[in-house]
């Protein structure tokens, strides 16, 4: 297990706004890996890029020093200069044997993600296999790390809590909504198109939502968001002038001043009398206080929901020691797989061998021997030889087991 290797690049080191650096497009990415597994003499490759982190999961017997991640990172993207290069070889967080296979679960489980506990990178880890196989540049020990990461991913989220309540704006804002039975259908505006309102929208899309209406300052941002929700986009000083209704405004802007204003607002309901929703994620608040004061709204504001993802997150925290077991006993079986495995590797040439000296005693050795036997000895000959082939395969097999597993467990 000791030549598994991560090489990582998290918001631990990098700020968000980095991460993005060191991402490759759908369409290089496959052309990229395979020459990086060449060129780099790899035995197998795995590539996991998400909003926070990309990280290379590697198979080799390389010691990754500070050279070997210039020349790495060199290699997977050659437009990178010199100082870019030097600069992130000293930001990458590097893993080795048991502490990569620990890592791994720790990705996985969301322990180190921004937001323990959302379960969302289970999936993530498991599409970036996928996708790595299909390019050919997985082997056994990642295929079996990657299995062992989601078995326990998908244990520790069935007996723990890290999981149980919501700690992102965006899932919490979702929950209260959904608590309104508002309908599939409803008219929803999202006022900005920033990267938290961009969650929320695709969120909601996501839950079945269907009729969207983007406002944004600059146009051809609102309008990519837009296309995404399958609705249509207008700038945001195009709102006052809005009168095709709505039931629910999902806003969150970089304004300092209230965006939805009394007068906007009563253009927007114009002789409406429904109750309607703000989700207002904005800090400080998008929607004008006076708007509360003179019509009937449900409002859904960030400083409520940060009050309780900050809760939810004290008790997920409760529950990391939990998690932590979990993952030690983990390490201990993914040892004993891997070195079962190395032994099922190291002995499958014996079923070859013994058939060899099988053929060799029938049709050499014993061959004179053997002439002069009838059809009912010859074939009791060959059920004894073919029992004995069967015994000298497996039986050697159970045995180099039993010690494997005995020396294990000590």
């Amino acid at each position: 297990m000791k030549n598994l290797k991560v090489i990582a690049f998290t918001h631990k080191t990098v700020s968000i706004d980095e991460i993005g650096n060191y991402y490759c497009a759908d369409e290089r990415l496959k052309e990229c890996l395979v020459w990086l597994k060449q060129a780099m003499n790899l035995s197998e490759l795995l590539y996991l890029s998400t909003c926070n982190r990309v990280e290379f999961v590697l198979a080799t017997n390389d010691e990754i020093d500070n050279a070997y991640l210039k020349k790495f990172l060199q290699t997977f993207n050659p437009i990178w200069d010199s100082e870019f290069v030097k600069s992130s070889a000293e930001k990458a967080l590097v893993y080795s044997g048991d502490e990569a296979m620990r890592h791994l679960f720790h990705v996985a489980t969301s322990l180190d993600s921004l937001v323990v506990g959302e379960r969302e990178i289970i999936a993530q880890v498991r599409n970036a296999y996928e996708k790595c196989r299909q390019y050919n540049i997985t082997g056994d020990l990642i295929r079996l790390a990657i299995k062992k990461t989601i078995e326990t991913a998908k244990q520790i989220y069935t007996e723990t809590n890290i999981a149980r309540n919501p700690v992102s704006v965006v899932s919490l804002a979702y929950r209260k909504l959904r608590d309104l039975n508002v309908p599939l259908d409803a008219r929803i505006l999202i006022i900005g198109a920033g990267i938290t309102n961009t969650s929320m929208a695709k969120y909601l899309k996501k839950h079945g939502f269907v009729n969207f209406m983007v406002f944004n300052r600059t146009l051809t941002n609102g309008e990519k968001l837009a296309k995404e929700l399958n609705g249509t986009a207008a700038p945001l000083s195009e709102l006052k002038n809005y009168h095709k209704g709505f039931d629910v405004i999902v806003t969150c802007t970089a304004s300092e001043e209230s965006v939805i204003t009394l007068d906007i607002y009563r253009s927007l309901v114009a002789d409406d009398k429904q109750r309607k929703i703000v989700i207002d994620l904005a800090v400080p608040n998008d929607l004008d206080a006076e708007v509360l004061n003179n019509y009937d709204v449900n409002l859904i504001a960030v400083n409520n929901l940060q009050e309780v993802a900050r809760e939810n997150l004290k008790e997920r925290q409760k529950e990391i020691d939990k998690c932590n077991i979990i993952i030690e006993n983990k390490i201990e079986e993914f040892r004993a797989i891997v070195k079962e495995r190395q032994l099922e590797l190291a002995l499958s040439s014996v079923p070859e061998k013994v058939k060899e000296i099988k053929l060799k005693a029938i049709n050499t050795v014993f061959a004179k021997e053997l002439e002069n036997l009838d059809d009912n000895s010859r074939e009791v000959l060959e059920k004894v030889l073919a029992y004995m082939e069967k015994k000298y395969i497996s039986v050697p097999m159970k045995m180099a087991k039993e010690i494997l597993l005995e020396k294990t467990s000590r």
